[in-house]
């Protein structure tokens, strides 16, 4: 049971939305789609709903090729960030909706509609239309009108994009719940990283309509293969720092050195990029053998709890991530430490070299 993506791409007019894919997607995963806006995500999606068809590839459902098979021939349900409901009906009517479509009996869709209602927590609200509804209620029946077709796939758009911050947290614990009970395909598309994380299961990387990585996704946050599936996977994207390895030695732009240690040690001399994310950046020293940068602090943004630093060093440009409200001059240089366990190192090229120690030993 699987959905199987072979070498599908999508070009309109002389822009190129996906790039030939290639992708395999096992009955009861949960799959993200992490990127930026206009990664791909959504083309991505509506190729594999067959809402749109590839311009080259194929699309094979449990084996057979759907690829020019029309979206309401195929087990198939999306919702999107804008999510719909018809006003004028009830939820239950809403949910029921798509069963009556198929011609399912009045038995069988009361019983569906039931069933979904209560894992989605709906059963109260049966008898209420949309509007009365608070909108993470609003969207839980949208859901629930897609679960209850019993699809093998079930496509999600930034479906909590437009909720807030409470409304999201709750329904992100709640969808890998109704995702392990229904045993479906589902693909998840999200900018977040920290929501990808949440959701768990696979991840897949995009950036400017490739894929980058695709794997489990811890696996995927602590070992990018390359740093652009690094900067993907980084909120505020992650922080680049040119660097030289000459014997047993990282020289930095500071003109400081550290000795290499662990895998470092086993890095050819040459020139490489060190790759660090906002929240490992300190400024305090916390570790004997931290590193010390001295950077221009440029702007600071308070969130109540934690504190945002942009800084330049050397023509780069750094997010540092603090723990705290900090009070720091603006316009001056300050100094910033950070824990060499917590470095990448890519090739000039991008391509992963050495994985941090943390994320070697998590």
């Amino acid at each position: 049971m699987t959905l199987v993506l072979d070498g599908v791409s999508k070009v309109v007019g002389a822009q190129t939305h996906i790039h030939p894919t290639s992708l395999e997607l096992r009955n009861g995963t949960m799959n993200v789609l992490l990127g930026p806006t206009l990664a791909g995500k959504t083309s991505l999606m509506r190729l594999m709903a067959g809402l749109d068809k590839p311009s080259t590839g194929r699309v094979l459902w449990h084996g057979e090729d759907v690829t020019g098979m029309r979206v309401q021939d195929r087990n198939v349900a999306m919702v999107y960030q804008q999510f719909i409901n018809y006003p004028s009906m009830t939820v239950y009517d809403n949910i029921a909706s798509p069963l009556r479509l198929m011609g399912k009996s009045a038995s069988e869709i009361d019983a569906a509609v039931k069933a979904t209602a209560d894992m989605m927590k709906l059963t109260p609200m049966l008898s209420r239309k949309p509007l009365e509804l608070s909108g993470g209620q609003q969207q839980r029946c949208a859901l629930a009108r897609a679960l209850v077709k019993n699809a093998g796939l079930v496509l999600l758009d930034e479906p909590l994009a437009n909720l807030d911050y409470k409304l999201r947290e709750e329904l992100r614990v709640e969808i890998p719940k109704i995702f392990e009970e229904s045993g479906a395909i589902f693909v998840y598309a999200t900018t977040e990283p920290e929501e990808a994380l949440l959701l768990g299961g696979n991840t897949a990387a995009l950036w400017q309509g490739r894929i980058t990585q695709f794997g489990p996704t811890p696996d995927v946050y602590r070992k990018p293969v390359d740093a652009t599936t690094a900067r993907v996977f980084s909120d505020p994207p992650m922080n680049f720092l040119s660097i030289s390895k000459t014997g047993n030695k990282l020289l930095f732009g500071d003109g400081q050195s550290v000795v290499a240690a662990g895998k470092l040690q086993e890095l050819a001399d040459g020139r490489y990029v060190a790759g660090f994310r906002p929240n490992h950046v300190e400024i305090v020293q916390h570790t004997a053998d931290a590193m010390k940068f001295t950077a221009l602090l440029n702007v600071t943004e308070i969130t109540g709890s934690e504190t945002f630093i942009h800084l330049s060093h050397h023509g780069e440009k750094w997010v540092g991530l603090i723990h705290g409200v900090h009070d720091l001059p603006l316009g001056q240089q300050i100094e910033v430490y950070l824990d060499p366990s917590h470095v990448y190192i890519f090739a000039e090229d991008g391509r992963l070299v050495v994985p941090a120690a943390y994320a070697i030993a998590a």
